[in-house]
C-alpha cells in the first residue's frame, strides 16, 4: 500500500471500515514450472513476465533445471507430493483467476498438476510446451504421454514453436509440407484442447528480410495472428514469456484473440529490448517499458522510447535491431523508472 492510498483518519469519528479499506488486489497466476538460476526462463521468467503484465504470479517448484543461458544440462523433477502441497497451500488461501503449465518434471508431476486443475475446471489453463531434445528419451516419452492425455484435455490454449507442436501432435506427419496451424488444432482438439496458438511459422522470404508468422487456431481454422520481423539473434525464455503474458491477460479478463495480440506485442517488443547476460543467448527484456525515453538518456537507452508507463506501449517507428547483436553492443546498468 503506498503512503497515498494509507487512511489518513482513524479517530473514533471515522467510518467503521475506514481503517479496514484496501485496493483491489490484482489478478493472481499460478504458474506450474521449474526453477531456473539463468532466470531466462521457467519460473523467473513466469514471475517476470506476470509481474510486467500487472498481475501476481503464485509459483510452484516442479523441478530444478541446471542451465545456463546456451544449454540445458540437467535436471532434477520435484517430488509430486510436494509440488501438490506447494499448489494447494495457496490455494486455500489465494484465489486463482488463470493457470500457466509449463515444464512439469515427470510423468509423475503432470498427473499431479493435472488433478489440481481437474478441481478448478472454469478456470482458464494456459499449457506451454517447450522443445525437450535435452530431456532423456526414458523421461521424455512419458512425460510427452502423460501431458497429452492429462494435460490437453484441461487446456484452454497450447502455446508451442511450430517445430515442437508438430513433434508432440503430429509426430508421424510424413508430407513434406509443413502442417497448418489449423491441422495442429484439430490434433489437439481430438485431447480437447480449445486453441493452439503456433509460434515461428517461416513465410516466404521477401529480399533480405525473413518473417514468421504466429498464428491462434482452433479446429474450425486460424482466428487470430501476428506476422514479425525475425530477429537475426538468438534468445532463451521466449516461449515462457509469450505464455505467461498471455495467462496474465485471460486472468485479469482480456477475451482470448485480444489477449494473444497483445501478448504477441509484449513478447516482440521484451525481444528487441533483450540482453545478454552472459556468453549465451539473449534473455528478453520484460520490464522494457520501464526504461527512460532516449532523449532522457542522451540516446544511450537500450530501448526506443517504450516508457509509456506499460507493457502495452508502442515500438516507435523504425525499430532498432534487437540489442545484444554483436554489432551493437548494449549499455550496461540502464537506469530504469521505478514505481
Amino acid at each position: 500500500m503506498t503512503p497515498d492510498s494509507a487512511p489518513t483518519d482513524l479517530s473514533p469519528e471515522a467510518p467503521d471500515d475506514a481503517a479496514g479499506t484496501e485496493p483491489a488486489p490484482p489478478a493472481c497466476v499460478m504458474c506450474f514450472n521449474a526453477s531456473d538460476a539463468s532466470g531466462a526462463a521457467g519460473l523467473p521468467g513466469d514471475i517476470a513476465t506476470v509481474a510486467a503484465m500487472g498481475a501476481h504470479a503464485l509459483p510452484v517448484v516442479t523441478a530444478i533445471v541446471m542451465r545456463d543461458t546456451a544449454d540445458v544440462f540437467d535436471q532434477h523433477a520435484v517430488d509430486a507430493d510436494a509440488v501438490a502441497e506447494q499448489a494447494r497451500t495457496v490455494l486455500e488461501d489465494v484465489t486463482v483467476a488463470a493457470w500457466k503449465v509449463g515444464f512439469l518434471g515427470s510423468a509423475e508431476g503432470v498427473s499431479a498438476v493435472a488433478e489440481i486443475l481437474s478441481d478448478y475446471a472454469d478456470i482458464p489453463v494456459v499449457a506451454y510446451l517447450p522443445g525437450l531434445t535435452w530431456l532423456d528419451e526414458d523421461k521424455l516419452q512419458p512425460y510427452l504421454d502423460a501431458f497429452r492425455e492429462l494435460i490437453l484435455p484441461a487446456a484452454e490454449v497450447l502455446v508451442g514453436s511450430h517445430k515442437a507442436l508438430q513433434d508432440f501432435l503430429l509426430p508421424d506427419w510424413d508430407s513434406e509440407r509443413a502442417p497448418s496451424a489449423r491441422e495442429l488444432a484439430v490434433a489437439a482438439g481430438e485431447h480437447g484442447t480449445r486453441h493452439v496458438l503456433v509460434t515461428g511459422i517461416l513465410l516466404p522470404t521477401k529480399g533480405k528480410e525473413q518473417y514468421i508468422d504466429n498464428v491462434l487456431a482452433t479446429p474450425q481454422g486460424a482466428i487470430a495472428g501476428e506476422k514479425f520481423e525475425m530477429f537475426d539473434a538468438a534468445f532463451v525464455g521466449a516461449g515462457d514469456t509469450l505464455s505467461a503474458a498471455l495467462a496474465a491477460l485471460l486472468a485479469s479478463g482480456a477475451e482470448m484473440t485480444a489477449a494473444v495480440s497483445e501478448a504477441l506485442s509484449f513478447l516482440d517488443q521484451s525481444l528487441d529490448a533483450g540482453f545478454r547476460p552472459g556468453m549465451g543467448n539473449i534473455v528478453p527484456d520484460r520490464f522494457f517499458w520501464a526504461l527512460p525515453p532516449e532523449d532522457e538518456e542522451g540516446g544511450d537507452g537500450p530501448g526506443d522510447g517504450a516508457a509509456s508507463g506499460g507493457p502495452t506501449g508502442g515500438r516507435g517507428p523504425g525499430g532498432k535491431p534487437p540489442p545484444g547483436d554483436a554489432d551493437e553492443p548494449k549499455p550496461k546498468g540502464a537506469t530504469r523508472r521505478v514505481h
